[in-house]
């Protein structure tokens, strides 16, 4: 089942569903996805007989817009740790970005005037489901602002500034993925092709991270874990490539689906 929260034509404020082909269907109700994640909807019965839409007439928002925590996880690609120079951590590196990161799928990411060197990260995401397990996963885009980074020993400004996380474009629950450890990840940037690995490069598996992070949080559904990035950062490029007003960034997840934004 793919999850999406969405505003739909003629009627006020956002709407929760199951996509489903080319179109929407609208859960019944008031049932949000994060009911769903957690156990406690009955799905069939509050999308049966209800309204859809095709996806064209919709807007997508952010599957959960209010996500409890969303964790993520640094230097997790074999890839990625080579073109920084770097050797794989022996533990996952987590850190947090802030709830008012959190952003549509379509964006827009926003350059804070004190940011100069802004950079994308195409990232698998887990999505917390009920007691704590998996409950399905989306795509997202673990903006950065790389000149705070490296001048700022905590990342919160980098990493968690607002619309620094657009994820989306819904949650494709956990039983429709057997294998999270072998798919497809790719980002373009204004159709370039800038990264283009699989989690099979994951240096911390889905699991591994659930369970290492579940040491001391508790991990409640809609929560989200961005797993990490691949190579292809803009700042490992030579010369470097960094983000500009205008640059389109599209990241494509196979069996996922695909998120694109603007920085605005």
């Amino acid at each position: 089942m793919k999850l999406a929260t969405f505003l739909a034509p003629g009627r006020e404020g956002p709407l929760a569903g199951s996509v489903v082909g080319e179109r929407v269907v609208a859960f019944a109700g008031g049932v949000r996805v994060v009911d769903v994640l957690s156990g406690g909807a009955e799905v069939g019965e509050a999308a049966a007989a209800s309204e859809s839409w095709a996806l064209s007439e919709i807007t997508l928002l952010a599957p959960v817009p209010e996500p409890g925590t969303v964790y993520a996880i640094g230097m997790n690609y074999a890839s990625h740790v080579a073109e920084m120079g770097g050797e794989p951590p022996e533990a996952p590196v987590v850190f947090v970005k802030v709830r008012g990161s959190v952003a549509p799928p379509g964006g827009p990411v926003h350059c804070p005037s004190v940011v100069r060197r802004l950079d994308y990260e195409g990232e698998l995401v887990i999505v917390i489901g009920a007691g704590g397990r998996i409950g399905g996963y989306c795509i997202a885009d673990d903006i950065t602002a790389r000149d705070l980074q490296r001048r700022e020993p905590q990342w919160t400004r980098a990493k968690g500034a607002d619309t620094f996380c657009p994820y989306g474009p819904w949650i494709t629950t956990a039983d429709e993925i057997p294998d999270p450890g072998n798919l497809r990840l790719r980002t373009w940037v204004n159709d370039e092709l800038r990264q283009d690995s699989r989690t099979s490069d994951l240096v911390f598996g889905c699991t591994e991270l659930v369970e290492f992070i579940g040491q001391t949080c508790t991990l409640e559904p809609g929560d989200l874990i961005l797993t990490g990035t691949p190579s292809g950062v803009g700042m490992a490029l030579d010369p470097p490539k960094f983000l500009t007003a205008g640059d389109v960034i599209r990241i494509e997840i196979e069996e996922l689906g695909v998120i694109a934004h603007q920085v605005g």
